[in-house]
């Protein structure tokens, strides 16, 4: 829960920061010193707007001092993106967030599954993707459908298939 907080706040901060870099009138635990731009972007949201952000300032403040580092950091290492990279994160952003919210949990759960794989699976995972990406139509439809019956499988059913596999290979 803490770090699905931690990762709403760093995506609403990363993209207001390059909105509008915006400070209000300063809440306890304030953000540096806005610039003139940021301070005439933070004139013209509304008072929903602002409250929620300063919501979520203070959200961020309440993390441990080691998670806003790496909130920092990330902010930092985005605001360092080509500016076509830093739209294109925030269209995915934004169509995470119009996601029914079993979707959206469920994509919360595949990542945090994704991440504790090991770094070679995760390797592995990543070229599987690029192939299916260079497939033709017709292929990468016929893994989609594959990968939808996986799904639909239980755990046992799964594994019955992976014996089989494995039996085929030869180990």
């Amino acid at each position: 829960m803490m770090r699905r907080l931690a990762q709403a706040t760093l995506l609403s901060l990363a993209l207001f920061a390059v909105r509008a870099r915006a400070e209000g009138p300063p809440p306890p635990n304030a953000a540096p010193p806005a610039t003139p731009l940021a301070r005439e972007q933070w004139e013209r949201l509304s008072p929903e707007e602002k409250e929620a952000l300063r919501e979520k300032w203070r959200a961020f403040k309440a993390l441990p001092p080691g998670r806003q580092e790496e909130l920092r950091e990330s902010l930092s290492r985005f605001r360092a993106l080509p500016p076509e990279r830093q739209e294109e994160i925030r269209r995915n952003w934004e169509t995470f967030q119009k996601l029914p919210p079993p979707e959206r949990a469920a994509i919360r759960d595949r990542f945090r599954r994704f991440r504790e794989m090991s770094p070679e699976r995760r390797a592995q995972l990543r070229e599987a993707i690029r192939e299916l990406l260079r497939a033709p139509p017709q292929e990468r439809e016929r893994l989609w459908e594959n990968l939808r019956r996986w799904r639909e499988m239980t755990p046992e059913q799964r594994e019955r298939l992976r014996e089989e596999w494995r039996r085929r290979r030869g180990g």
